[in-house]
């Protein structure tokens, strides 16, 4: 008996022994209107073409960081999925990422380069296919605090420790916070309303900035 699937999976390819010239050359050749996504790592190269599930999960983990950041009123500055370099090394193009303490230092800049101004605070990835370890090296080199990691069951929070991602239970970003329980949330996925399931998580985020006020007070 055979099975019909309505999500199509994700297509990951890896190339090895690729100069930095090839992967900056790919970068410009399919920089216009491309869905393929490039992680370059030491000479190794991933080439991922999203599912519709991957990017569904992608878009609402997203407003979720900028509803928290909406809520507890901070700034934020959404970069999607910029492509950050550390030339001749690694390049990588995140789901998600966001500045937030370090907005004041990249408002403004139509490029950002990582030589002279901090990696994005926060990123997010969705990992279907188990493929975002890889990139986990890629965002260390880059001095990325935190990465917010779903892989369709587990999430979970990863922070930047002497040089390697330790999964914690809170956030550097939105501390005080039992974040964990986003993935009650992105298990509805799909399952209920897109705008719906944001309400829900605004709800939440607002019922616990409460109980951490009255606790405070």
């Amino acid at each position: 008996m055979t099975s019909n699937t309505l999500v199509e999976p994700t297509e990951i390819v890896h190339l090895s022994g690729i100069s930095w010239q090839t992967y900056e050359n790919l970068l410009t050749e399919l920089s216009v209107n491309r869905r393929l996504r490039l992680t370059y790592n030491r000479g190794n190269l991933e080439i991922m073409v999203p599912s519709p599930e991957h990017e569904s999960y992608k878009k609402v983990l997203g407003r979720f960081v900028e509803t928290l950041a909406e809520e507890l009123e901070m700034r934020i500055e959404p970069l999607g999925s910029t492509t950050f370099k550390r030339p001749e090394l690694s390049g990588a193009e995140p789901d998600e990422c966001f500045y937030l303490k370090n907005v004041a230092f990249i408002q403004g800049k139509k490029r950002i380069n990582l030589q002279q101004d901090p990696p994005p605070d926060l990123v997010v990835e969705i990992d279907i296919t188990s493929s975002s370890k890889n990139r986990f090296q890629v965002y260390a080199d880059m001095g990325v605090p935190e990465i917010w990691r779903y892989d369709g069951n587990e999430f979970s929070i990863n922070i930047l420790q002497e040089k390697q991602y330790i999964a914690v239970e809170e956030s550097l970003a939105f501390p005080n916070l039992p974040l964990t329980e986003i993935a009650s949330f992105l298990q509805q996925v799909g399952e209920k309303d897109y705008l719906e399931l944001v309400k829900e998580f605004r709800n939440w985020v607002k019922s616990q900035i409460q109980q951490k006020n009255s606790t405070t007070d």
